[in-house]
């Protein structure tokens, strides 16, 4: 099993209209965690046309993330294909993977790049099959039911909400008896 979890944060949630802020990602190799194998920046918002796009005040109260603190971050286009040579051959999970696969798909094309990942697993359709009965599979109550706690300022930062996506990844695929 070798698969990198990754998670985004945005300025919204239009892949069209709204741009990446933050890529966290983390490598799993044969069902462990590898921390040393890490991705993470901040990344510079900009529009199609290559002008600034502001962190709405509403979207920043979620994440944290301040215009000021991407002011002199790499944008999209520098950071891509450094992302995408991380993730190189592998298979990639997270949380709501259409959210974030479709922003990276959106930002690979404009760049004139390819999102191909060799497969795609989302940790929401895992703990759908898991926990059948239950309504709530967001990330939140997904890991206070597996027991995972985040880091202090963890939780709605990319890196943060890696590192429990990638042990939910790996109890919900022990708990179903799948391998990946």
């Amino acid at each position: 099993m070798n698969v990198v979890v990754f998670d985004l944060e945005t300025t919204g949630l239009s892949p069209e209209r709204d741009a990446v802020v933050e890529i966290g990602a983390v490598r799993v190799v044969n069902g462990r965690i590898e921390e040393t194998q890490k991705y993470e920046t901040l990344v510079r918002p900009m529009g199609e046309s290559g002008q600034p796009l502001l962190i709405p005040w509403r979207v920043e109260r979620i994440h944290g993330i301040s215009n000021e603190m991407v002011r002199h971050a790499p944008t999209m286009p520098e950071v891509l294909p450094e992302f995408l040579e991380f993730v190189g051959d592998s298979a990639v999970v997270a949380h709501n993977i259409g959210f974030d696969s479709g922003f990276m798909r959106a930002n690979a094309r404009r760049c004139g790049l390819v999102w191909q990942p060799a497969a795609e697993y989302c940790t929401v359709q895992l703990s759908r099959r898991a926990f059948p009965r239950e309504r709530a599979h967001n990330l939140t109550v997904l890991a206070e039911r597996l027991g995972l706690n985040f880091a202090p300022g963890g939780r709605h930062r990319s890196y943060g909400d890696v590192q429990v996506t990638a042990q939910a990844y790996l109890r919900l695929l022990d708990m179903l008896k799948v391998g990946a």
